[in-house]
């Protein structure tokens, strides 16, 4: 399997990465989101070209710093009723997003971009559905408490692989893609490189 650099930060990304036996050296784009996010807002961009564009900027970003290198970058976001929600900044945004989606369905869209030389080479996106059980404030505030900083900034207010199974009564889709890196279509890329 080849060698690949990560173009993120995502503990969990390199989890699975280091899970599936690929072999990744990290490497954070340090993309502006909010910034690439707005300039596709207003072209009118679905969450889905916006998830992709950014997964694009960040592999392409870090592509060109590495000649010939195989360049992963990846991202995620919400998308309820065609409005993008992006990762809270405080925990009173968390909070605000969890009452957004409080017992209704939206999707988490994960796209990730392979690039060589700062051009992408590959590209896919997936998408998943969750709906969220009906819970009362006192739930949502106690699931908070539960959740620390690091993990409530990184990703995306719920954990599914930990605490945030527990918010939703109905999940359609790859775990992995709702972890924000669908691995099986990466692998498959990966093992069809000369």
């Amino acid at each position: 399997m080849h060698k690949i650099i990560l173009a993120s930060s995502s503990k969990v990304r390199k989890k699975i990465l280091d899970q599936n036996g690929i072999e990744c050296k990290v490497f954070p784009s340090n993309v502006d989101e909010d910034l690439a996010k707005k300039s596709l807002m207003k072209e009118n961009a679905s969450p889905e070209m916006i998830s992709k564009n950014l997964a694009e900027l960040k592999a392409n970003k870090i592509s060109l710093k590495f000649n010939n290198e195989i360049v992963l970058g990846a991202d995620s976001v919400i998308d309820i009723n065609s409005e993008l929600i992006s990762k809270p900044k405080s925990r009173e945004e968390a909070f605000q997003i969890l009452k957004k989606l409080n017992s209704k369905t939206h999707y988490l869209i994960s796209s990730i971009c392979i690039s060589k030389n700062g051009s992408m080479i590959w590209n896919y996106t997936d998408k998943a559905t969750l709906t969220m059980k009906n819970l009362t404030v006192k739930e949502l505030k106690e699931y908070l408490s539960k959740i620390t900083d690091e993990a409530l900034y990184a990703y995306n207010v719920y954990q599914i692989e930990g605490e945030g199974r527990s918010l939703f009564s109905k999940i359609e889709g790859d775990e992995n893609t709702i972890m924000g890196l669908p691995i099986n279509k990466i692998k498959e890329y990966l093992s069809n490189l000369s």
